[in-house]
């Protein structure tokens, strides 16, 4: 933990700060910044974010044994979905900048 004498806070290491002047140009500034998130990147390989920002996702058992599916099937499996309510916290969080 860092404390500084500006006051009784208290932040953790992996805090980053950075110097900022002032307006004044007589003394700095801290200027507290988040860590990076980083990206799943196989969660960025298969999610895409809309305009909305609704995920997009694509549906599975498509890739072999295409030939005892119906056309319908094959067409239906085909189209890219929406990522449910349920899972729509889980996948974002996979996928920060997106």
């Amino acid at each position: 933990m860092v404390r500084f004498a500006t006051g009784s806070v208290l932040f953790p290491k992996w805090f980053q700060f950075g110097w900022q002047p002032s307006r004044e140009g007589s003394r700095a500034e801290i200027e507290i910044t988040m860590p990076k998130l980083k990206t799943h990147t196989g969660a960025a390989k298969r999610f895409s974010k809309t305009g909305s920002g609704k995920i997009k996702r694509h549906q599975t058992k498509m890739r072999h044994i295409l030939t005892s599916k119906l056309p319908k099937t094959k067409r239906k499996l085909g189209k890219s979905l929406i990522v449910s309510d349920a899972d729509h916290d889980k996948v974002a969080r996979m996928i920060p900048y997106a």
